[in-house]
């Protein structure tokens, strides 16, 4: 075997390859910063409704987490960019993109998040339904606050393994990161070296991710600064 590695395409003036990347990389983050916060919107609505005392709520969200769970990514975006616009309802390859890793993380995120609830003492509870809070109050100053604490790493867990599944768009011509080392490999034939840079990309921003939620734990927890619990 006496294949050489040549990065050089790269930065070749006539295809300027590595703006093709740049351009990938910053449709990566994108993607993965929209789905996080509209994602964790819905979970935390669903995972707030499927506590409540209503049973067909509890049932309807129950239904809607077991399908998307149960059922992979690529046929959810599938279904939302062709099956919806056989319909009539046409999505841009990015909204469809966005729409259905919102779906998909808010599911997951939804049943993280129900666990944390779960797991407040219902003595917290009591004592604070003994001081006359609202529901409201009660949810937002006792209940959820600790919920989210002691969920955070398994959700920062989440939300990465969500930004590595977004290299899935690239099969409805989404241009992240994945479509454009695609389509560098199909103009170069340097698959070998093409991924390798993709996959240090992906692993950079992976890692500036959890980067990012061990800091949101660090300044809205401060309970975690005096432990030093890593997130």
């Amino acid at each position: 075997m006496n294949y050489q590695f040549d990065f050089s395409f790269l930065w070749d003036p006539d295809n300027a390859y590595w703006r093709d990347i740049l351009h990938g990389t910053w449709l990566t983050v994108q993607l993965t910063v929209l789905a996080i916060v509209l994602g964790f919107a819905l979970g935390a609505a669903c995972a707030i409704g499927s506590t409540s005392r209503i049973p067909s709520l509890r049932r309807a969200i129950a239904v809607y987490v077991e399908i998307i769970r149960n059922t992979p990514l690529l046929v959810q975006v599938f279904w939302l960019f062709f099956g919806l616009a056989s319909l009539g309802f046409k999505f841009s390859a990015f909204s469809a993109a966005v729409l259905a890793l919102t779906i998909n993380i808010a599911a997951y995120t939804s049943e993280i998040i129900r666990s944390g609830i779960e797991s407040v003492r219902k003595g917290q509870i009591e004592a604070a339904e003994s001081l006359g809070l609202s529901r409201m109050q009660l949810l937002f100053d006792v209940v959820l606050p600790p919920a989210i604490e002691r969920v955070l790493p398994s959700l920062a867990g989440q939300f990465v393994l969500m930004m590595l599944a977004t290299s899935i768009m690239a099969q409805i011509s989404t241009e992240e990161l994945m479509a454009a080392a695609s389509r560098i490999q199909s103009e170069t034939f340097r698959g070998f070296e093409i991924y390798i840079v993709v996959a240090v990309v992906y692993l950079a921003l992976a890692m500036a991710l959890r980067l990012s939620f061990a800091f949101l734990a660090w300044a809205a927890f401060p309970r975690r600064r005096r432990l030093g619990t890593p997130v």
